[in-house]
């Protein structure tokens, strides 16, 4: 990650996580987040939500669909974007899949400072792993979280897996979630990103 020009940082809890990702965000920054359950389990959200910071929050259960549209946007141009990642590779690559695209959007370029959160669950071998594991963790398990009707959400795995499994390969159906597939790498602005990775199992 640090040959790629990221902050890498490993801690052992999801305490130490939410206090080193807070250490890292000025108060009364911009902040927005991705739908993440690692950052939901590790607290982070919830001290985003009640800190000194600004969070857009695009889950707020009173919003209209336009203005959750308008959440979305306002975040690709906050502060400070948090996120997970689907996968980390041993080569220090980011692997992200995206329905909306909206995460991922932030993620590549938009936000001011990207901070990731990843527990050990994450790190694969390589690129082919991340794809697997999205197919068979990632994509089936948040797909289910969210009620989305696809075939994942039922099998636990990407029918692709029946055929070939290329990285885009998947189903047809209007609820996927699978669009949108990125690898973040070499990055020309040195620090943007930040890698937390915890020595926990945490989200999908």
């Amino acid at each position: 990650l640090r040959a790629h020009r990221m902050d890498a940082y490993y801690v052992e809890t999801a305490e130490e996580a939410k206090a080193l990702a807070l250490s890292l965000i000025p108060e009364g920054a911009v902040c927005a987040s991705g739908g993440s359950v690692t950052l939901a389990e590790t607290g982070i959200i919830d001290a985003l939500k009640n800190g000194n910071y600004t969070y857009i929050d695009r889950m707020l259960p009173e919003l209209t669909p336009e203005q959750r549209e308008e959440a979305m946007r306002a975040a690709f141009s906050a502060d400070i974007y948090l996120s997970s990642a689907n996968a980390i590779t041993e080569d220090g690559e980011l692997y992200n899949v995206d329905g909306n695209s909206n995460r991922v959007a932030a993620l590549l370029y938009g936000a001011k400072s990207v901070v990731i959160v990843a527990g050990i669950n994450k790190l694969v071998k390589d690129l082919d792993e991340a794809v697997l594991r999205v197919k068979t963790i990632a994509a089936p398990k948040n797909a289910k979280r969210l009620s989305c009707d696809t075939p994942c959400a039922k099998l636990g795995h990407c029918i692709s897996l029946a055929k070939n499994g290329g990285m885009t390969n998947g189903c047809k159906t209007p609820g996927r979630i699978c669009a949108n597939f990125t690898v973040m790498a070499y990055q020309r602005h040195v620090s943007r990103v930040k890698v937390i990775i915890v020595g926990e199992t945490l989200g999908y």
